[in-house]
């Protein structure tokens, strides 16, 4: 099921969205070599508590998953594609790490993530995580009234095959509303003129996920949760939560 938000509802998820994004500025302020995971964990969670909002993603139990997910953040380091638990795992000199976060306040949720390098960056992760932002940058672009979610998706494919990097199959975007995932779905690869046709007042989140060996393989390491690139490769992760609207680009509703 599609909600069809009005502009007071898209206006409340706005403030939600601040929230997720004030979450992940303060994660990524606080990554630096030596700080573990779940210390990251906490700071995200401090954020969420002082704005007196909850999250969407602690003890999110889906069908596929073996438990509930024990943490407000994902944080994703490396060959982690998407869905990695926080941990004592301490952050070393050159990850790359994805994080994702989610918040509810008002009774609306709102998605985000964001990569970055911790201390001396590669070069091919600089590329990997520019790349990223470029596909998310071009799905927002296509996230306009009358066009559809295989638009969104031819956007974000053609930039990510053209850098010669793999996508993930099964894995993409979503409608976001009262909850965190909800119709329709958004994928990160696609045919233009297909899906869903775009109308003013849909909420969706947007995120690309890029895999820099160039294959589409991944597995579902021994947690259950997190999805990692088969051939070793690092992995990068841009997604927001925008707002399409009559008469001009798409809301981003995430951006801080």
């Amino acid at each position: 099921m599609v909600e069809i938000k009005t502009d007071a509802s898209v206006d409340e998820m706005r403030a939600t969205g601040r929230v997720v994004a004030q979450a992940l500025t303060a994660v990524e302020k606080a990554a630096a070599v030596g700080v573990t995971l779940r210390e990251l964990d906490e700071v995200a969670r401090a954020v969420l508590r002082d704005a007196g909002a909850g999250s969407p993603f602690l003890d999110y139990h889906p069908d596929w998953a073996p438990t509930p997910f024990p943490a407000v953040i994902c944080a994703s380091v490396n060959d982690a594609i998407v869905h990695g638990i926080p941990t004592d795992y301490r952050l070393r000199d050159g990850d790359l790490v994805s994080i994702d976060c989610g918040a509810t306040l008002g009774g609306w949720a709102g998605d985000s993530a964001i990569s970055f390098t911790v201390g001396r960056a590669r070069e091919a992760d600089i590329r990997l995580i520019e790349t990223a932002r470029a596909a998310l940058d071009a799905g927002i672009a296509a996230a306009v009234v009358g066009n559809r979610t295989g638009d969104i998706a031819h956007a974000i494919g053609t930039v990510c095959r053209a850098a010669g990097y793999g996508i993930p199959q099964g894995f993409g975007g979503h409608g976001v509303g009262r909850t965190m995932h909800e119709g329709p779905e958004v994928p990160n690869e696609g045919r233009r003129g297909r899906g869903m046709k775009l109308r003013h007042g849909m909420v969706i989140a947007i995120e690309p996920m890029l895999i820099g060996g160039g294959g589409d393989e991944y597995g579902a390491a021994p947690d259950g949760w997190t999805l990692r690139t088969m051939d070793g490769s690092r992995a990068a992760h841009a997604e927001h939560t925008v707002a399409v609207r009559d008469g001009g680009p798409a809301r981003v509703l995430t951006a801080l």
